[in-house]
């Protein structure tokens, strides 16, 4: 029996070894079979450790959403709220416009209807840490009222796809996210 949840963890590795290369290579919409092909495993077993795409993805970014997660908590307390919320917005559009496959992932999940995701998903995840960010610069003035945290991420969700193939993708996306939160009308 130990043999064989050795062997499961061994697979489940591979697996999310193989899959974090073909996400990196071809985004989001990777073939599973694919995957499993270059892993040396059978499809069932992919989906035994990965029921569904989304669980894969999910797998795949969760390092890196957990890591901004993290960031996004330890700004929550800076007096500077304005600043806070927009150094957390930078890092999660550097990633999502950086990290192929993420952007789409997150499109994905936005798009879903409600209850569908999980509760570990990477949109679900994001929306919770910088939920408070948002809320703080809100109540300072330094949000426009009404202005959410999922409407934020959408705006880098829609960035990061755009610049997705740029030269430098986080420079522009970057660039993108000031022009958003500067606003294209002169000061007047």
């Amino acid at each position: 029996m130990s043999v064989q949840r050795a062997d499961a963890r061994r697979n489940y590795v591979r697996l999310l070894a193989v899959a974090e290369e073909a996400v990196a290579t071809y985004g989001a919409d990777a073939s599973l079979e694919q995957i499993a092909r270059t892993a040396g495993v059978g499809s069932a077993t992919v989906r035994r450790h990965f029921p569904s795409r989304r669980a894969l993805l999910e797998a795949v970014f969760r390092e890196r959403v957990e890591t901004l997660c993290a960031h996004a908590r330890d700004l929550t307390g800076r007096a500077d709220t304005r600043a806070a919320l927009l150094e957390w917005l930078r890092a999660v559009t550097a990633d999502a416009a950086t990290i192929r496959g993420l952007a789409m992932a997150l499109i994905r999940e936005q798009a879903a209807e409600p209850g569908a995701a999980s509760e570990a998903c990477c949109s679900a995840q994001l929306t919770e840490a910088g939920d408070p960010l948002a809320r703080r610069a809100a109540d300072d003035g330094a949000l426009a009222p009404g202005v959410s945290i999922a409407d934020l991420l959408t705006l880098i969700t829609g960035i990061a796809l755009a610049t997705e193939h740029h030269p430098d993708p986080a420079a522009e996306a970057d660039r993108l996210l000031g022009l958003a939160v500067a606003g294209v009308s002169p000061q007047g």
